[in-house]
């Protein structure tokens, strides 16, 4: 996912300075800018251009009209040396989350930590070393209402599922009794519960500035909240949109390679 690396501090309007990656690619130059407010991210990701990690790595996923995704220093062609536990699974190496929306968003643009799904990672914390820059698309209200309605769905049926476990003893005791009713009755007062707490705190809400932006300029919003955005590109977008285009197989790997042939950081 990384292109070569130039890091520029430059001054901003309120007197700190932000940090700039120069990305070079086999494609073209892509500058980025790393947000003060995600430390963790932005220290996270100089140490892996000062490391060389992702130097030679390749974009190994790409989506049209979604996002491009590098950084995976398992694509370099010397490889990488993957960690192993004690019986022998891999060992996912991730740095906690910095989720700071809606301030910073999946517009177009926006540069973001890849990360495991939330049924194995519910902290939703980065991979250490994969990120992805947004291509997106435009979306209209009609679009924003309907993940929001999906999110909201979702964490509806995740509670439904805790609850029914934690009833777990109840329901058995009913189907032992051959209670149909009472199952059914049990599992329904469940889903309203689930249903009504999930609505007390939904997941998202999009505000009227990021709708506008959506419309405007287009992005991903179904990934917001949901994962770290931790800078945006200020230059190069062509060249992520030249990427993009890349076709590629059924497992989304662009057919033609495209590398990160430096990375580097420039104080």
């Amino acid at each position: 996912m990384l292109w070569a690396c130039c890091l520029v501090c430059m001054g901003c309007t309120d007197g700190s300075k932000e940090t700039e990656v120069v990305l070079e690619t086999t494609a073209g130059v892509i500058r980025v800018k790393l947000y003060d407010d995600t430390p963790g991210h932005r220290d996270n990701f100089v140490k892996n251009v000062q490391d060389g990690m992702y130097t030679g790595v390749t974009f190994h996923r790409v989506i049209r009209d979604f996002m491009i995704q590098t950084g995976d220093p398992k694509t370099r062609p010397e490889g990488y040396q993957v960690k192993m536990s004690p019986e022998g699974d891999t060992i996912t190496e991730r740095i906690p989350a910095e989720i700071v929306w809606p301030k910073h968003f999946n517009k177009r643009g926006a540069l973001a930590a890849a990360r495991d799904g939330d049924d194995v990672n519910p902290e939703r914390a980065s991979d250490k070393f994969q990120f992805y820059i947004v291509t997106g698309r435009v979306c209209q209200d009609a679009d924003m209402d309907a993940f929001e309605q999906a999110m909201l769905q979702r964490d509806a049926e995740a509670l439904y599922v805790k609850k029914q476990l934690a009833n777990k003893e109840k329901l058995e005791a009913l189907r032992q009794a051959r209670d149909r009713d009472g199952v059914s009755n049990l599992l329904e007062k469940l889903l309203d519960e689930a249903k009504w707490e999930a609505s007390e705190n939904p997941p998202i809400t999009y505000p009227t500035d990021l709708r506008r932006s959506y419309s405007i300029h287009g992005g991903a919003p179904w990934l917001d909240n949901e994962y770290t955005v931790f800078g945006e590109v200020v230059e190069g977008m062509k060249v992520v949109e030249t990427i993009q285009k890349i076709k590629t197989n059924a497992q989304e790997v662009p057919l033609k390679e495209v590398r990160i042939l430096k990375a580097y950081v420039v104080e």
